[in-house]
């Protein structure tokens, strides 16, 4: 292995520790606690390494978001493969989504709320936030029906599943009646 080689190797494992332990601190503490000082000072990297890297904190959350839309994609295709039925297949890759978002909800946060410097719907989005979307749209896109474009029926199957995570994580909606939302939500969009 060239020295090249080897420096190469070197900064990209030390940007993933930089991304690895910006989401562990926003995890357990919040994203407020994420500063580009605790994180030299848990990775034991001066700041001018982590600016050699990111140029702050918002591109340290936009690189946990694209992290995390990869992972998220890999969930929900993952959760909706084996079922039979559009029933299942839709109440699989639902309850992934959510399953997701309340297992890492300062990466759902990097993702869906915060601003790491990622565009959203346009030419320029990154390819893991494409892929995220394209998840959702390739296990719904059955569903759409003859008038309804397939990326539509998908914007508002999101929107329903990002309404049902951020409603209940602030409370607004009981905990007790998720299974009941999520029934109500499949049984509405797989009734073609």
């Amino acid at each position: 292995m060239s020295v090249q080689d080897r420096k190469q190797r070197a900064r990209m494992d030390r940007e993933r520790l930089i991304v690895s332990t910006a989401r562990e601190i926003a995890e357990q503490e919040g994203w407020d606690a994420v500063t580009t000082r605790r994180l030299a000072e848990r990775i034991e990297y001066s700041q001018p390494v982590l600016y050699s890297h990111f140029r702050g904190k918002r591109e340290i959350v936009g690189a946990v978001a694209l992290e995390g839309s990869r992972e998220l994609a890999a969930a929900v295709r993952a959760a909706a493969a084996g079922a039979v039925t559009a029933h299942d297949r839709v109440a699989a890759l639902t309850r992934a989504y959510l399953d997701f978002a309340t297992r890492n909800p300062a990466v759902y946060d990097a993702i869906f709320q915060l601003d790491g410097g990622l565009a959203f719907a346009q030419e320029d989005t990154p390819e893991p936030l494409k892929d995220a979307f394209a998840a959702l749209q390739d296990n719904i896109a059955d569903l759409a029906g003859e008038n309804v474009s397939s990326g539509l029926l998908t914007e508002v199957f999101w929107a329903a599943l990002h309404g049902q995570v951020t409603l209940s994580r602030a409370g607004r909606l009981p905990s007790e009646g998720v299974e009941a939302r999520i029934e109500l939500l499949v049984d509405r969009f797989t009734d073609v």
